[in-house]
C-alpha cells in the first residue's frame, strides 16, 4: 500500500511530505484548491506523462517520491529481483524528477531507470480512476476484462489469446505456403546447395580467430626464432651480456653499502631486475625449445583461409560471419520443409486449433458462470444507490473464433423495475455511470490484487441519501483495499477513516497549496464548510458533529 508522498516545487506545491494509513482516506477542499494535484504528483511517480510546466515557477525541477509497503505483493517483489532493482525486502520508493524543459528522469530504490519500467511496476501498485474513467466501461474491452477478472480467468484469457495467434500463424503459414509452393521449393534447393557446402568448410566464429593467429605465429615463423634467439643472447649469453652487467653493479654497490647504508635501496632494486632477467632468460629458451618452423601446417591454415575468404565474398559476409549465416540458412530450411510439407502444416494448424478451441471452450464455460454471478451482485449493490428495482446483466453472445474467445459481452442495465435491460451506453446518464462503476468496482474488489484504489471525484453527480450509501460503499472497499477518495460531498468525506484538506494560500507573490491531515475538531470545520458553505452556524457544526459522530464518539 502507499505509505507516504513527498512532492517538491510541483505546480503550486513547494514542499509537502503526507503519511497514509490502511483503509479508506478521503482528501477535500475548496473548488481550485488543487486538490487533484497529489493525484496528479502520485500519476507522475507511477509514470505517467511528463509535461513542460509542471515544476513551480521559477523552479528549475519538480520531485515527487512515492513511498509503497510491498511485503503483501510477492509478484512485485520477483519483477523487481528480475530487474535488479531490489531495494528493502517490504519497502519500494519510485522517484520522478522532472525539469522545467519537460525532460524528466526515473528512480526505483534509487536506481535509475525508464520511465517504462515505472510502469510496469506501478500496475502493481495503484489503480486510479478519475471523474470521467466510467466512461471506460462503455468499451467492449473494458467489460470484457472485468468479467475475466471476477471470474478469476485473466490468465486463461491470456493464454486463449495466445492460443489464437499461434493458429492464426500457422494457418497464413499454410495459406502462403500453397500459393508459393514453386517458388518455396526452388528456394528450398539453393539454400540447401549452399548450406551443404558450408557445413564442409565448417566454419566457426571463434576458431576463425584462433586460425587467424595461428597463422600470423607461423608465417613469421624464422623471424620469431631469430628474435627470441638474439634476446637471449644479450640477457645471458653473449660475451656482454645484460646479467654479467648487473652482477658487475651489484658487485660495486655491495661494496660501498658498508659506508653508505643509503645504497642499500638501488641495491635491492638490482637484485630484482637480477632476478627479473633470468626469468625472462629462462622464459625464453623453453619458447625457442617448443617452437619450430612447420611450413606444413602453414600450407594447411593459407588454404582453409582462402576458402573461408572466397566463401564470404560469394555471399557478400565476413568470414567470421559465416557461421550465423549458415545458422540462418538451416532456419530458414526448416521453414521450407515444413511449408512443402503440406501434410506437416496442416497438421500442426489442426493442433493449435484444437488447442485454442479447448482453451477457449473453457473460457466460455467460465465466463457464462461468472455472467451471472457478476449481474446478480451489481444488481443488489445498484438498489442502494437510487436505482431501485433495477437491473444489471452481462449479455453474452457467440461470435467467430477471435483472440478474445468465442462470445462478445456487452453489460446492459435497466434503470427501473419492468424495464428491458439495454446497453449501458444507451441508458445510463453521466451520473448513472458513476454508481454502476462504483458498484463494479466494490463487487470486483475481493477478485483484484492492486492494493490501492484512488477514486478522483467520482461521486460527481450524486447526492443526498445516496451520498451516504456512495461512503459506506467506499468504506466496504477500505475493508479489503487501501482507498483514497477525492471529493466534494460531505455524506463521503464524514465516513473516511483519515481526512486530508486542500487550502490555498498566498505567500509573497505565490499562490501555494497546501495538504494537512485534520484532527478531529479540524474535521468537524470542514465537514461544516461543506455543509453550510461561506456561513458555518452552530447548527452547521452541530450536524457536521453527528455526521462524524460514529466515527469519532
Amino acid at each position: 500500500m502507499l505509505q507516504s508522498l513527498t512532492i517538491r516545487d510541483f505546480v503550486i506545491v513547494d514542499r509537502l511530505q503526507l503519511e497514509f494509513d490502511a483503509g479508506f482516506s478521503v482528501l477535500t477542499g475548496e473548488t481550485g484548491a488543487g486538490k487533484s494535484i497529489l493525484i496528479d504528483a502520485l500519476s507522475l511517480a507511477l509514470g505517467a506523462r511528463a509535461e513542460a510546466g509542471v515544476a513551480r515557477h521559477g523552479c528549475e525541477r519538480a520531485e515527487v517520491a512515492a513511498q509503497f509497503d510491498v511485503q503483501a505483493l510477492p509478484d512485485l517483489q520477483q519483477w523487481l529481483l528480475d530487474n535488479a532493482l531490489n531495494g528493502e525486502a517490504d519497502e519500494l520508493l519510485m522517484r520522478r524528477v522532472v525539469y522545467a524543459d519537460g525532460k524528466s528522469r526515473a528512480f526505483i530504490n534509487g536506481m535509475a531507470v525508464t520511465v517504462q519500467q515505472l510502469r510496469e511496476a506501478g500496475d502493481f501498485l495503484v489503480d486510479i480512476y478519475s471523474q470521467h474513467a466510467h466512461h471506460s466501461l462503455l468499451k467492449p474491452a473494458t467489460q470484457r476484462q472485468i468479467l475475466d477478472q471476477f471470474a478469476g480467468h485473466a490468465d486463461l484469457a491470456a493464454q486463449v489469446a495466445a492460443h489464437y495467434q499461434a493458429w492464426h500463424a500457422l494457418h497464413r503459414r499454410r495459406v502462403e505456403a500453397e500459393q508459393h509452393a514453386a517458388a518455396y521449393a526452388d528456394e528450398l534447393a539453393t539454400l540447401r546447395d549452399q548450406a551443404r557446402e558450408l557445413k564442409q568448410l565448417a566454419p566457426d566464429a571463434e576458431s576463425w580467430e584462433q586460425e587467424q593467429q595461428e597463422h600470423a605465429r607461423l608465417s613469421h615463423g624464422a623471424s620469431l626464432l631469430s628474435g627470441a634467439q638474439q634476446c637471449r643472447a644479450l640477457i645471458a649469453d653473449a660475451d656482454i651480456n645484460a646479467l654479467d652487467q648487473l652482477a658487475a653493479a651489484q658487485h660495486v654497490l655491495q661494496a660501498l653499502v658498508a659506508f653508505d647504508p643509503n645504497l642499500q635501496e638501488v641495491l635491492d632494486v638490482l637484485d630484482q631486475a637480477a632476478i627479473q632477467l633470468q626469468e625472462a632468460d629462462r622464459f625464453l629458451n623453453r619458447y625457442l625449445q617448443r617452437s619450430e618452423l612447420d611450413p606444413q601446417r602453414l600450407a594447411e591454415l593459407e588454404a582453409r583461409i582462402a576458402e573461408l575468404h572466397q566463401a564470404a565474398r560469394r555471399y557478400r559476409v565476413r568470414p567470421e560471419q559465416l557461421a550465423e549465416q549458415l545458422q540462418q540458412w538451416q532456419a530458414r530450411i526448416a521453414e521450407l520443409e515444413l511449408a512443402v510439407d503440406d501434410g506437416q502444416l496442416a497438421r500442426l494448424e489442426a493442433a493449435a486449433w484444437q488447442a485454442y478451441e479447448q482453451s477457449a471452450l473453457q473460457l466460455s464455460a467460465g465466463r457464462k458462470q461468472a455472467a451471472e454471478k457478476l449481474a446478480a451482485h451489481i444488481s443488489a449493490e445498484i438498489q442502494r444507490l437510487a436505482l431501485s428495482g433495477g437491473r444489471f446483466d452481462v449479455a453474452l453472445t457467440s461470435q467467430a473464433a477471435a483472440a478474445t474467445g468465442l462470445e462478445q459481452m456487452e453489460f446492459l442495465v435497466a434503470g427501473h423495475a419492468g424495464a428491458e435491460p439495454r446497453a449501458l451506453s444507451k441508458v445510463a446518464s453521466g451520473g448513472e455511470l458513476s454508481r454502476i462503476s462504483l458498484a463494479i468496482r466494490v463487487v470486483t474488489a475481493q477478485q483484484g490484487d492492486v492494493p490501492t484504489m484512488i477514486f478522483d471525484e467520482v461521486d460527481v453527480g450524486i447526492g443526498g441519501g445516496v451520498a451516504e450509501v456512495v461512503g459506506q460503499l467506499l468504506t466496504q472497499l477500505g475493508n479489503k483495499r487501501q482507498v483514497l477518495v477525492i471529493t466534494h460531498l460531505p455524506q463521503v468525506a464524514a465516513q473516511g477513516a483519515q481526512h486530508f484538506r486542500v487550502s490555498k494560500q498566498l505567500h509573497g507573490e505565490a499562490t501555494l497549496s497546501h495538504i494537512a491531515r485534520l484532527e478531529p475538531e479540524e474535521r468537524v470545520e470542514e465537514i461544516a464548510r461543506m455543509l453550510g458553505g461561506v456561513e458555518i452556524t452552530a447548527t452547521t457544526r452541530q450536524h457536521a458533529r453527528e455526521m462524524l459522530g460514529y466515527r469519532e464518539a
